[in-house]
C-alpha cells in the first residue's frame, strides 16, 4: 500500500459524522437489552436455565465461570440496571463495562444456551466500551456539558456498521451450501409445521415456498448491508429488514434476534438525517439534550493509538474466526467443530438420541445412565447432537461414579443423530472410552464419518 493510499484511508476514517447516530444506537440497544433481561426474568427462564440444572456445560478455557445458584437473580439485576444506565448514558464507561461483563458471564454459564444474537450482543458491547457514545443524548453530558461533541470520527460509527456487515455477510456465505440451496433444508421441514397460521398457513406446505425462502434468505444476507449503506436504496432495504425479521420472528422461535437486528440496523442511516431528527425531537429529551455546535471528539493520548489498534485486531479476529473449521477434517454440520461463533444461523435440523453406559474398570460392572437424573430437557436435547457436549457429559459421569466408589470408571456412548431429514446415523465410536478422551480445539477422532457430503462454504 502506497503512502498516498494510506493517508487517504486515514483521512476517510477520521472524517466527521454526527454523534447522534451512535447515541441513538446506544439508547435503542440499551433499552432493548433492559427489556430482554426483564422478559427473561418474568418468564422464569433464570431459574429454569441458570438455577435448576445440576450440571453446566462450560466453554473450553472458561471452566472458571461458575454458576451462582440463587445469586443468578442478582447477576441479572446488575445486567438490567447497567443496561438502563447504558441506555441513558449515565456513568457510561462504567455501565458499558459492567453490562458487557455481566451479560457475557451469563452467556458463558452454559454452552447449551448459546445463540448467535447473544454472541453479537457481547461483541457489540465490547466495542461500545471504547466508543464515545456518551457524547450526545446522555446524562453524563447533561451533568458535564464539556462531554458534548456533535461530531465523531467516521470509524467509530463505522465499526458498528462493520460488525453488523460481518454478521450478515457471513450468515449469507454460510447459506451457500447444497442443503440450503439445492435441498431447501431445513426449511422444508420447518415451514409446514406453521401451516396453521392465518392466510399464509396453507402456502407453507408448498415445496416451492421453502425454496423461495432459502434463496431469498441467502441473497438478502449477502446484499442487505450494501443496500443499507447506499442512501438511495436504504429506505427500501430497511423496509426489507423489518419485513424479513418480523416474518422470521413469527415463523421461528429465535427469541430477540429479529428485533436486535432491526434496531441495530438504524446505525446504517445517514448520521446527518439522524442528527436532524434528534434536533426536531429534542423537546422529548429534557434530560438528554442533543449536542449542538461543531465540536469534534478526539481520543486523548495514548488512547488515540491504542483504541484503533485494538479495533483493528478485534476485526481481524472476527474476519478469520468463522473460517477455523477449514483446519479440521470432517463435515462441519456433522462434527460441529468450528460451528459456533461463525454466524451460521438456522442452517440445520439436527436431533439425536444418546445412551451412556459406565463400566467399572476393576470389576467390569456396568451401569446404564438415565440422562434425566443429571440434565434438564434442554440440556439433554443439545448434548445429544454436539460432540463437545457429549465429551463434557462423559467426563462428568466419570467423576460422579468415581465419587460413588466405582474404580477407574469408563464411559461409553451410543449416539444416533439425524441431520436435515436424513436417516439416523451413529455419531460416536461406541468402543471409545470417552472418559479418557481430552477436550480441546483439535479434531475428535471418535466422531464417526458422516458418509455423505454437504457442498458449499
Amino acid at each position: 500500500m502506497s503512502r498516498t493510499t494510506s493517508i487517504s484511508i486515514k483521512t476517510y476514517l477520521e472524517q466527521p459524522l454526527y454523534s447522534a447516530a451512535l447515541a441513538v444506537f446506544r439508547l435503542a440497544f440499551g433499552i432493548m437489552l433492559f427489556g430482554g433481561v426483564i422478559r427473561f426474568w418474568l418468564r422464569g427462564w433464570i431459574e429454569e436455565l441458570y438455577i435448576r440444572p445440576h450440571f453446566y456445560f462450560h466453554y473450553y478455557g472458561f471452566e472458571w465461570i461458575k454458576p451462582l445458584g440463587n445469586g443468578a437473580y442478582l447477576l441479572f439485576a446488575v445486567c438490567a440496571i447497567s443496561a438502563l444506565f447504558f441506555a441513558v448514558g449515565l456513568f457510561y464507561r462504567l455501565s458499558a463495562t459492567v453490562l458487557f461483563l455481566s451479560f457475557t458471564w451469563i452467556e458463558l454459564l452454559d454452552k447449551t444456551n448459546y445463540l448467535n444474537h447473544y454472541y453479537f450482543v457481547s461483541l457489540a458491547l465490547f466495542l461500545m466500551i471504547w466508543l464515545p457514545a456518551q457524547a450526545n443524548l446522555s446524562l453524563d453530558a447533561w451533568q458535564r456539558p464539556t462531554l458534548y461533541k456533535r461530531y465523531l470520527p467516521r470509524w467509530t460509527i463505522g465499526s458498528i456498521r462493520l460488525m453488523l456487515g460481518i454478521v450478515y455477510i457471513y450468515a449469507g456465505l454460510a447459506k451457500l451450501n447444497s442443503d440450503w440451496l439445492v435441498q431447501a433444508m431445513p426449511l422444508r421441514l420447518w415451514l409446514p409445521a406453521k401451516n396453521d397460521l392465518p392466510l399464509v398457513g396453507p402456502l407453507l406446505n408448498k415445496e416451492w415456498v421453502a425454496y423461495a425462502f432459502s434463496w431469498f434468505g441467502a441473497v438478502y444476507d449477502l446484499t442487505v448491508p450494501f443496500f443499507l449503506l447506499n442512501r438511495s436504496t436504504r429506505p427500501f432495504a430497511f423496509a426489507t429488514v423489518i419485513v424479513f425479521h418480523v416474518a422470521t420472528s413469527i415463523l421461528f422461535p429465535i427469541g430477540m434476534f429479529p428485533y436486535i437486528m432491526i434496531l441495530s440496523t438504524l446505525i446504517f442511516f445517514d448520521s446527518r438525517d439522524i442528527d436532524t431528527i434528534v434536533k426536531k425531537c429534542e423537546h422529548l429529551f429534557t434530560k438528554l439534550p442533543a449536542a449542538t455546535g461543531s465540536d469534534m471528539f478526539t481520543f486523548a493520548p495514548p488512547w488515540r493509538r491504542v483504541v484503533p489498534a485494538l479495533f483493528a485486531m478485534f476485526f481481524v479476529i472476527q474476519l478469520l474466526l468463522p473460517w477455523r473449521y477449514l483446519l479440521l477434517p470432517g463435515e462441519l454440520f456433522w462434527t460441529e467443530e468450528g460451528y459456533r461463533f461463525s454466524w451460521r444461523v438456522m442452517l440445520m435440523e439436527k436431533t439425536g438420541y444418546a445412551q451412556f453406559v459406565v463400566r467399572d474398570g476393576a470389576t467390569g460392572r456396568q451401569v446404564g445412565v438415565n440422562n434425566t437424573d443429571f440434565l434438564t430437557a434442554n440440556q439433554e436435547k443439545m448434548m445429544a447432537t454436539q460432540p463437545d457436549l457429549l465429551l463434557q457429559y462423559a467426563h462428568m459421569l466419570r467423576d460422579h461414579y468415581r465419587q460413588q466408589g466405582m474404580q477407574d470408571p469408563k464411559v461409553y456412548a451410543t449416539v444416533y443423530v439425524t441431520l436435515n431429514g436424513r436417516r439416523s446415523r451413529l455419531l460416536t465410536d461406541t468402543s471409545v472410552d470417552l472418559a479418557a478422551e481430552k477436550d480441546g480445539f483439535f479434531h475428535k477422532k471418535w466422531i464417526t464419518d458422516q458418509q455423505y457430503k454437504i457442498y458449499g462454504l
